[in-house]
């Protein structure tokens, strides 16, 4: 962490899916290790139960456990998938956040960025154990983006789009999975920024229920009062004869005639393997020009 002079410790827990392949869990552990982290393992394989790390009153103690934990400063996922749904009554969220860890993850773990967004804490929607750190070629830039991130109060995040329009924006960032987003919208897990970048990305839906959810966002209010949305990876999802020429393009055209807020494509971050870490509630600058996108985060973990 920024201006430690002792190992960081970072806490793996369980929180939504168990891994596929608990053999490789000890490789990615000693991944984490050698980026120089001093590695808590929370997960317990025996613990598993059905498609979940643990049951749901055991995946919620390791993460007040792992939040209490004076030795441990960082605290990441161990998966996604589907679980963080059913903590969210069983956490102490006022807990989480004053406990000053930092919390990492993405997809399911959407929930835990809105839960700090709304408590005045930055988070990271960045790499998971599972399979982040477990595969068997790590993907240098995933890694290296989330240690540089951790290591600075600022980190710059540099890609190529689409997007044909020059934009300079500044605003709070703040987003993640658009299903999870959109899930929490209306609920009291559902915290929201004014003036702010929002990101998104999802997996396994198609370009049609990609569209409701941003058109939920849109009808609640959400996306009229940001400044630019930036969308990441949409992949996983197959198109239909029927679908006759409509496709992730026809529908990203609609959504422009209908919100008047910019929408920037190409962001590395989503469920791919090169992958951007994101600081979620920082102050970010985002700039575009000539097909090339640089979004500036600045912020304190």
């Amino acid at each position: 962490m920024p201006g430690s002079s002792t190992q960081t410790g970072i806490a793996i827990i369980a929180p939504s899916g168990a891994p596929l392949d608990d053999s490789l869990i000890e490789r990615g552990l000693q991944r984490l290790a050698g980026q120089g982290f001093k590695v808590h393992s929370y997960y317990d394989a025996d613990a598993k139960f059905q498609r979940f790390g643990a049951t749901d009153a055991e995946r919620a103690r390791q993460i007040h456990e792992a939040a209490q934990n004076p030795d441990v400063q960082i605290i990441m996922a161990l998966r996604g998938s589907y679980g963080m749904s059913r903590l969210m009554p069983l956490l102490d969220f006022d807990l989480l956040a004053n406990s000053g860890k930092c919390f990492v993850g993405y997809s399911d773990f959407t929930l835990v960025h809105l839960a700090m967004l709304a408590r005045g804490r930055t988070s990271i929607a960045g790499p998971m154990l599972c399979d982040d750190y477990v595969r068997e070629q790590p993907v240098e830039y995933t890694l290296q983006q989330f240690h540089v991130c951790v290591s600075n109060t600022m980190h710059t995040v540099e890609f190529e789009t689409a997007t044909e329009q020059d934009l300079h924006v500044e605003g709070k960032l703040w987003g993640g999975n658009l299903a999870m987003l959109t899930h929490a919208v209306g609920t009291p897990y559902w915290a929201e920024v004014e003036d702010g970048i929002l990101f998104l990305e999802d997996i396994g839906e198609h370009p049609y229920r990609i569209e409701r959810m941003l058109l939920q966002l849109h009808f609640a209010g959400v996306l009229s009062k940001q400044k630019a949305i930036v969308l990441g990876n949409f992949s996983a999802y197959k198109l239909a004869v029927h679908d006759n020429g409509y496709d992730f393009n026809a529908m990203l055209a609609y959504i422009r005639s209908v919100i008047d807020v910019p929408v920037i494509i190409g962001l590395p971050f989503g469920h791919i393997s090169t992958r951007a870490s994101l600081v979620v509630g920082s102050e970010a600058q985002l700039d575009v020009e000539v097909g090339r996108a640089s979004l500036v985060m600045n912020y304190n973990l």
